[in-house]
Formats: structure tokens, sequence, C-alpha cells
């Protein structure tokens, strides 16, 4: 069963922006310039995206100077993932189970 928290990691990464942004923190930790070359987004667009990637437990940052850095929290990603697997495995199980009307 999917939790609350789950949930909420499902709605922000339905964002397409924010789920690039997230694939790019899964090759590597990068300050926020760095974003808004890869992404063409708008720094204060990309703050916004930032923010909710944050509050959802998705990103964490690193104070680098005066500079940003953001890397993604692996399990996070893990939790949800261990849910679609699940999912999976059980509709794997149950696909000759029908139901008689």
């Amino acid at each position: 069963m999917l939790t609350s928290v789950d949930a909420d990691v499902m709605r922000v990464l339905g964002d397409p922006l924010r789920l690039k942004i997230v694939t790019l923190l899964a090759q590597e930790t990068l300050c926020t310039t760095h974003l808004v070359e890869e992404t063409g987004a708008k720094q204060t667009n990309l703050s916004n995206h930032m923010k909710v990637l944050r509050e959802a437990g998705l990103v964490e940052t690193e104070p680098c100077g005066r500079f940003t850095y953001y890397k993604l929290r692996p399990e996070m990603l893990a939790s949800v993932s261990a849910h679609f697997a699940e999912l999976a495995a059980s509709a794997r199980a149950a696909a000759d189970n029908k139901r008689a009307c």
C-alpha cells in the first residue's frame, strides 16, 4: 500500500521539469547555476521547483561558498520504487484471477 509520503513524491515527480531535475541529480550533485544551464529554466522557476523537491524530501542542499549544491536522496526514490515492484509482483501473480460477474 502506498503511503501518503510516497503519493506526495509521485505527485512531485509528475512535473516534467522536476523529473528532469531528479534525473540530472541522479548522475551528479549540481548547483543552481548548473541546473539552470541543463534545464533551460529561469532561475526563479528553478528555485521554486527545488523548494518543492526539498519539501518532499527528494533532494538535500549542501552549501558551498556562495553556491548551493543539490543532491538526490536515493532512499526516497527507492521507497516508491519498492511499492511499484510489489504492485508489479502482485499483478503478475493475479493475472489469471478473474472475479465472476
